[in-house]
């Protein structure tokens, strides 16, 4: 009998996974809200990241609703789509995986770029500052940026990488975690990261532009790490008030939830 092929899940569809047989198993009702992203980073020994990347999976598959400022609460299942593919990268996954890569190319492209190199990430630049974001066009001159920066190498097999890795914003989980917190004021900020970049790459300066570059895509998983659900603004009045005009409680499961996570997956996370 042949060995079969063992594919390795990602850590967050696992713990989506668990969750999801939690909720159908009916430790969580519909209506009920789950833990908070603290508390199941706890339970699990894992990153709030990883946790968020597992909730934003449950609520693509419609099985969850986020609710900024008030928590994640289970909804009907009955009009839930299947699972995704579990192949599919999580949005912190890709930022890292960006992170590291890009950081490298813009430290060469401060030491090879020509003018006309400076010349195509100005032009993005200046495209990006006359867009609406969020929008189909700016992500079009952001990923034009990117693209421009890589270009500075003369490598093909880069710009595709880098490419390829830019057009991962598109899958239904980062689509999702970019409802929630991007916007105009979010769009001036990488903007400014953006000339930072640039500014490093055009002055020849190689240890700037990683720094740069590695920072721009940091700030990123920072943003979109900024808190949703029942711990947002929790000494607000405003969301006191929604809290106690509420009549969803949140659902004690009756039963822990595993400790899947092998230490050395958390540290990594």
């Amino acid at each position: 009998m042949p060995l079969e092929a063992v594919e390795a899940r990602r850590l967050y569809r696992q713990i989506a996974d668990q969750l999801r047989s939690l909720i159908d198993s009916g430790e969580y009702a519909v209506g009920s809200r789950l833990p908070t992203e603290r508390e199941l980073a706890d339970q699990l020994r894992v990153s709030r990241p990883t946790v968020r990347e597992a909730l934003i999976a449950l609520e693509v598959e419609g099985r969850v609703r986020i609710r900024v400022g008030s928590g994640i609460y289970v909804i009907d299942p009955a009009d839930a789509t299947p699972a995704p593919s579990a192949v599919i990268e999580g949005p912190f996954e890709l930022l890292r995986a960006r992170e590291f890569l890009e950081s490298a190319i813009a430290e060469q492209a401060a030491r090879v770029a020509t003018k006309d190199d400076i010349a195509r990430i100005d032009a993005a630049l200046v495209a990006m500052e006359n867009v609406a974001h969020p929008g189909e066009a700016s992500m079009v001159h952001d990923r034009a940026f990117h693209i421009a920066i890589a270009g500075c190498l003369g490598n093909a097999v880069l710009v595709r990488v880098v490419g390829e890795l830019f057009d991962q914003r598109l899958n239904p989980y980062f689509t999702q975690l970019a409802h929630y917190f991007e916007n105009p004021g979010t769009w001036r900020t990488a903007l400014e990261e953006h000339r930072v970049v640039r500014d490093a790459i055009a002055a020849r300066q190689p240890n700037a532009a990683r720094d740069a570059m590695r920072d721009h895509l940091a700030h990123s998983q920072e943003r979109f790490a900024q808190n949703f659900g029942a711990e947002i603004a929790a000494g607000s009045p405003s969301v006191r008030k929604r809290a106690a005009r509420s009549p969803e409680k949140p659902a004690k499961s009756k039963r822990p939830l595993e400790k899947k996570a092998k230490a050395g997956s958390a540290r990594r996370r």
